[in-house]
């Protein structure tokens, strides 16, 4: 597979090229990588279209056909892994090892995602009358719009693909604008198959075709994976149709250390989490609150780690942790976020500032200490390489501090007695709680947010029943 300047929209079946393009850099950089077309009104038109054209008689298709094109482009995934990882790395600063897991583990969502073709269940109720059998079915929805992020872009776009098209939906597939190309690449191995005409279209843009998308009459279900200010403004657009929304949005995740805790390994698992994909992870440990008989400990481990973290340029040095913040504008959100916290009293106990290069995007790891509930350090997202920490001097502090939170996606507790870990179990209030271990899901599990972290959820059996409606069914004998 080789990549191209002239990129183009994938629509029923076909390339269409783009009277527009813009520029795509590598934030580590800021040198131009390639240049994506820019969709118009119309082509959200024709793409919209072509899947309504293809969805009904895509949905009669035994699951386990719809299954096989899954398995076969998870083949073509692995064909093209190494061009499929270039990509990733030079548009997004992704870290080589990242990159790599990124494209193996979409492979490996597509193979699961087909697997599920014989085991999507209904259920069978028992009546109040004689003679009277009560089916539950699942059928899927129509057509549904998958809007993605720019932090796991090809990952994502599988996420938003695969249960939908295995349960008898069509899509529409809108990456970020800033790391188009993945998915751009993903819509020419999928043009090499005999996938039906509509069933995949793939539309390159800005936020205006997100926004037409979000408000189509045309549209069943939106899945968007992103800000909370954008998931709020995709949900008013699609509130006059009244469209299901499945919305991955913000998180400001606590990691809990104990004074039980093995120290070594919560330092292990925080700094995993806090400098994985630069900090650009909604679910990565956003927080952390350590009791204070271990506290100074918890603190000099931490900053020893963020200090021996490796960052730089990915397309040049294989062994990095981190790459550079995806943009100008994320460079500044984070500078200004850390400026805000020591004025507020915070201390720096490393980085604390923008990295000395000539070029690009970089924000050297950083430790804050000093840190209180007030401050917006430790309340909004800063989706970099920041980690705030405040001292407890209890674990029902500790949990208390953790749900004073508008986000409720992800959290973690590092301790050693198996009683406190069944009331982390119970009084965290989250979608998601890792104990002992850094903050990644499994394809299996179900990740979900409460509050403004989102709604709806994916993977595993309830992520697949995202992509469906039930139809009840009464037959009298």
């Amino acid at each position: 597979m080789s990549t191209s300047s002239n990129h183009q929209n994938y629509i029923a079946g076909e390339f269409r090229t783009s009277s527009e393009y813009y520029d795509v850099e590598n934030p580590a950089t800021q040198e131009l990588v390639d240049r994506a077309p820019v969709a118009t009104m119309d082509d959200v038109e024709a793409a919209v279209s072509a899947a309504r054209d293809a969805q009904k008689e895509w949905a009669q298709r035994p699951a386990v056909e719809r299954a096989a094109y899954l398995t076969q482009f998870a083949s073509l995934v692995r064909e093209n892994a190494d061009e499929l990882v270039r990509l990733l790395v030079m548009e997004q600063s992704k870290t080589q090892g990242l990159a790599s897991v990124e494209v193996s583990f979409t492979a490996d969502y597509l193979d699961y995602m087909a697997g599920w073709a014989r085991r999507l269940e209904g259920e069978i109720l028992p009546s109040d009358r004689a003679n009277e059998h009560i089916f539950v079915m699942r059928k899927p929805l129509g057509v549904v719009a998958g809007i993605l992020p720019w932090n796991f872009p090809f990952f994502l776009l599988a996420r938003k693909m695969a249960p939908a098209l295995v349960t008898g939906n069509t899509c529409v597939i809108k990456p970020s604008s800033q790391t188009p190309l993945n998915a751009l690449a993903m819509a020419r191995l999928i043009g090499q198959t005999d996938l039906p005409a509509g069933v995949f279209n793939l539309l390159s843009g800005r936020g205006d075709v997100g926004a037409a998308l979000s408000a189509h009459q045309g549209v069943d279900m939106i899945s968007f994976t992103g800000s909370t200010q954008t998931g709020a403004a995709i949900m008013k657009a699609a509130s006059p149709n009244i469209t299901k929304l499945n919305l991955e949005l913000g998180g400001k995740a606590p990691a809990i250390v104990l004074a039980d805790a093995d120290i070594d390994l919560a330092v292990t698992a925080i700094h995993a989490s806090r400098v994985i994909n630069t900090g650009q992870v909604c679910n990565c440990a956003e927080r952390v609150y350590v009791e204070r008989a271990v506290a100074d400990e918890c603190i000099s481990k931490i900053a020893t780690a963020m200090e021996a973290t490796k960052y730089g340029d990915p397309s040049v040095t294989e062994d990095l942790d981190m790459g550079a913040l995806i943009n100008a504008s994320q460079l500044d959100k984070v500078a200004r976020k850390v400026e805000t916290a020591v004025a507020a009293g915070a201390t720096v106990v490393t980085g604390g500032r923008r990295a000395d290069v000539d070029k690009g995007h970089h924000y050297e790891p950083t430790v804050l200490t000093g840190c209180s509930a007030e401050m917006d350090i430790m309340r909004s997202e800063v989706f970099g390489p920041v980690l705030p920490i405040q001292v407890v001097d209890s674990f029902d502090e500790a949990i208390a501090l953790s749900n004073d939170s508008e986000y409720g996606l992800t959290s973690s507790l590092f301790t050693k007695d198996l009683n406190k870990s069944l009331k982390g179990m119970r009084e965290l209030d989250f979608g998601e709680t890792y104990i002992n271990r850094e903050n990644f899901e499994a394809m299996q599990g179900f990740h979900a947010g409460t509050r403004h972290s989102g709604v709806g959820g994916a993977d595993g059996k309830h992520g697949i029943h995202e992509y469906t409606r039930t139809q009840i069914v009464y037959i009298q004998s």
